[in-house]
């Protein structure tokens, strides 16, 4: 007969037996479970047995005082390991849980009213729905309306707008260089933005407003100056400099406080020449300094290709035959090469 039934059957007999009857059987028991627990090792106890534990904690108060097997603190650990197993088992199939996603209709209707309607927000856009009949909540579509593509038409009318006027632009900035001694010399330089070529640069230990005007007055010679100069607010410039540019009949453009990236072709072109030649070496002195930055202006202009000028070099570098054996030609000491078929 199977333990569970022999169990239940002996539970319904006991119920008609007199109290004191069972607190003797209780007793002889409790006897007998000790002398067998002293003398053979604890019995492997079943999935059965421990669900009987888990059951009685449940429905009985003095449940551990008749525990001579296991321990208390075992029965708890059986109890939060099924506890575990239940919830476990209930998240890993339960159904969905959330709103319910909205159709692929509403969402093609969200991103059509977000590009035809710029200036409309979330409530605007939910008031349109609930007259079309669409049941969304109003979170629902802010949140879509974050991940609305964006129009392309307004950055390709500001890129036109660029392309047609950047031969008119000039940008000028200013960057350091340590040197051996760890003393520290200062770069200034001019670049336009049509072919990104490099105007004028020249270095110094002490640069100061007049001799920041000086550089502008050799970039440009006899009214050849262009007609917008982009500039930061450094305090090196002061006040000559600007009154300069506007006598050279030049106008100022002065980037915001801490905004590099408005004039990121000055920042771009710093960028490149660190990362090409000044990481690469240790200037000596101001004299040893310009020369390489002159090899390097004649590298980026000769040599080098822009993504921004669609693989091409700011003076035109002319495409090799299709045939014919390949050299390279050293550029910056080693550091980079230029690549030419032979004639």
């Amino acid at each position: 007969m199977f333990p569970p039934l022999r169990l239940f059957l002996g539970t319904i007999a006991r119920l008609f037996c007199a109290r004191r009857s069972l607190l003797l059987e209780n007793l002889v028991l409790r006897q007998q479970l000790a002398v067998f627990k002293r003398r053979h090792p604890r019995p492997r106890l079943l999935l059965i047995d421990r669900l009987f534990w888990v059951t009685v904690r449940r429905v009985w108060s003095d449940w551990k005082l008749s525990l001579v097997i296991v321990t208390p603190e075992t029965v708890v650990q059986w109890h939060r390991a099924g506890f575990q197993l239940y919830w476990r088992f209930i998240s890993r199939f339960r159904g969905p849980v959330g709103r319910k996603r909205i159709s692929k209709e509403i969402r093609d209707l969200i991103f059509r009213m977000v590009a035809e309607n710029p200036t409309w927000g979330a409530p605007r856009i939910h008031g349109e729905l609930l007259m079309l009949g669409f049941d969304v909540s109003e979170r629902t579509i802010s949140r879509w309306m974050r991940k609305a593509p964006r129009n392309p038409e307004p950055a390709k009318r500001w890129l036109a707008f660029l392309r047609n006027h950047r031969e008119a632009i000039a940008a000028m900035d200013f960057f350091t260089v340590p040197t051996i001694t760890f003393g520290m010399l200062y770069c200034c330089f001019i670049i336009g933005h049509d072919r990104r070529r490099i105007l004028h640069f020249h270095v110094t230990r002490h640069p100061t407003s007049l001799w920041v005007v000086q550089q502008l007055r050799e970039a440009f010679p006899y009214g050849t100056a262009l007609r917008f100069m982009i500039f930061d607010r450094d305090a090196k410039y002061g006040t000559e400099v600007p009154a300069a540019i506007r006598s050279m009949k030049i106008q100022c453009v002065r980037t915001s406080r801490k905004s590099p990236w408005q004039n990121g072709v000055a920042e771009r072109w710093v960028e490149s020449c660190r990362r090409d030649l000044l990481d690469h070496v240790i200037a000596l002195n101001e004299t040893h300094l310009k020369r390489l930055l002159t090899d390097y202006v004649h590298y980026y202009h000769e040599d080098r290709t822009h993504l921004g000028l669609r693989k091409e070099t700011p003076t035109g570098r002319t495409r090799s035959l299709d045939s014919g054996l390949i050299i390279a030609r050293a550029r910056l000491g080693g550091l980079h090469h230029r690549y030419d078929r032979a004639a």
